[in-house]
């Protein structure tokens, strides 16, 4: 009896090591997963609209984030002139552009 009682008292404490690991495995994986479904498709998406932001120029047609259309007529390192109509011109910020349509190109 008393060899049944030791065998599974020297059992349990080499275990505990090994349970703690094993606790952390489903936690390395939901980060993975996370990375994978939804920061890097984020973080890829951000990475374009910087691009498509540096790119814009003078002459491009441009939707913003509030559904404005119009043309590019000035250009600052913050501000947008846009050109909704003719002879009407509005200034928004740079980061509110969502769409650029280039020249000749239709939407």
């Amino acid at each position: 009896m008393n060899t049944l009682v030791h065998a599974m008292g020297s059992g349990g404490t080499g275990g505990g090591a090994q349970s703690g690991f094993t606790a952390l495995i489903p936690l390395v994986l939901m980060f993975v997963i996370f990375y994978f479904l939804l920061i890097r498709p984020q973080q890829k998406k951000a990475k374009q609209h910087r691009e498509l932001l540096a790119a814009v120029k003078k002459g491009d047609r441009i939707i913003s984030t509030g559904g404005l259309h119009g043309t590019i007529t000035g250009i600052t390192d913050d501000i947008i002139t846009m050109e909704i109509a003719p002879k009407i011109r509005v200034k928004i910020s740079r980061g509110s552009i969502s769409v650029v349509i280039r020249k000749g190109a239709e939407l």
